[in-house]
């Protein structure tokens, strides 16, 4: 009697219920801390290849090479983009208060651009309408401000939060740490558990971890490369907030056929206008020899494959993500967007092998 009764439909759909319950319930507890846990993952990935390098190093020794290796990245990465972060938050809530209270005069700049241009050209402004220097001034102030107010409000925000951010770095150090050591095992178990073929769970985990580093390796180390080598070049020159305008730069080089054109381009031609000869060519042959060429240079090195998202898709997930989530939308994005795409794929194999 009694032993061995198949599991109903009932006590079935029970558990299925519980599991959907439980793992919602998991999500809305650790929520609060899943930027840390995302960047924890991510320098997991990424640096996996150090942590095995230390464990040849020492065989048997696990949890000491994931320490070194969490030192490394702590040293080396954290601390370097947490003093670069705080540096160009000032700078930016700097220039913010400057434009507020008027201390920088934009009418002033925008008129000896004006003035500098050809009578024709200076004419085919006017009848576009921008030919009205306070009409532009008061546009490029109000955008220059608004962008300048997003980042002091952030600066506001993780100030207001000291222990909130606290917390998150020293969760995202701790749950590094075991990501380093244990990444391996954990991820065949999550794999394992599943509810989907292997060989297309397989497919999905190898598709993440390409799209992550390529997504990482491509676009933040390329863009960190053109932005230093930006901000580099507008030290030299003689340009204020450097470190703000290489940040940007870095960020505008996401968009593609521009990129770190959008920021050097007009500041070469103020350069030029306003009798800055020297320092307007050394800024074009920086932007054309150096920070424009660098993406054709170290892309294929560090990216190796093909993520095979189109440019286009890249741009939009990418903007869409840091609209979304932050920065952290600028891995995010890509990532949904390449797992959408493979998920897709295989559904359209699965179909076609079936009919």
């Amino acid at each position: 009697m009694g032993g061995g009764r198949p599991t109903g439909s009932l006590e079935q759909g029970g558990f299925l219920l519980f599991l959907a319950l439980v793992s919602a319930a998991l999500i809305a507890i650790v929520l609060p801390f899943a930027r840390s846990l995302l960047w924890a993952a991510l320098a997991a990935i990424m640096f996996q290849p150090l942590y095995r390098w230390f464990l040849a190093k020492r065989p048997d020794k696990d949890s000491q090479a994931a320490l070194a290796s969490l030192v490394v990245i702590l040293f080396a990465v954290v601390l370097p983009a947490l003093w670069i972060g705080s540096a160009v938050v000032d700078e930016a809530a700097g220039l913010f208060v400057a434009l507020r209270d008027g201390d920088i005069d934009v009418a002033l700049y925008f008129e000896e651009v004006f003035d500098a241009l050809p009578a024709n050209i200076q004419a085919s402004l006017a009848r576009a309408g921008l030919g009205d220097l306070g009409a532009v001034q008061a546009r490029a102030t109000a955008f220059v401000q608004a962008s300048l107010g997003i980042i002091a409000a952030q600066a506001l925000a993780i100030g207001g939060s000291v222990f909130g951010f606290a917390i998150g770095f020293a969760i995202a150090l701790y749950v590094g740490f075991f990501l380093l050591r244990d990444g391996r095992a954990i991820g065949d178990t999550i794999l394992a558990a599943l509810p989907m073929e292997r060989g297309v769970a397989d497919r999905l985990a190898e598709r993440f971890l390409v799209i992550v580093r390529a997504t990482i390796k491509g676009s933040v180390v390329v863009g960190l490369v053109q932005g230093a080598l930006g901000a580099l070049t507008f030290w030299i020159v003689g340009i204020p907030s450097v470190l703000l305008l290489g940040v940007v730069m870095a960020i505008a080089s996401l968009l593609p056929a521009l990129g770190p054109a959008i920021v050097w381009v007009p500041a070469a031609i103020y350069l030029l206008a306003t009798g800055a000869i020297w320092q307007g060519v050394v800024v074009i042959v920086s932007g054309v020899a150096l920070i424009g060429m660098i993406d054709n240079i170290l892309r294929p090195i560090l990216v190796g494959r093909d993520t095979g998202i189109p440019d286009w898709l890249i741009l939009v997930t990418t903007l869409g993500g840091i609209a979304l989530i932050g920065l952290s939308g600028i891995v995010v994005g890509p990532l949904v967007c390449g797992l959408f795409l493979a998920a897709w794929g295989i559904f359209a194999e699965q179909r076609a092998a079936r009919g």
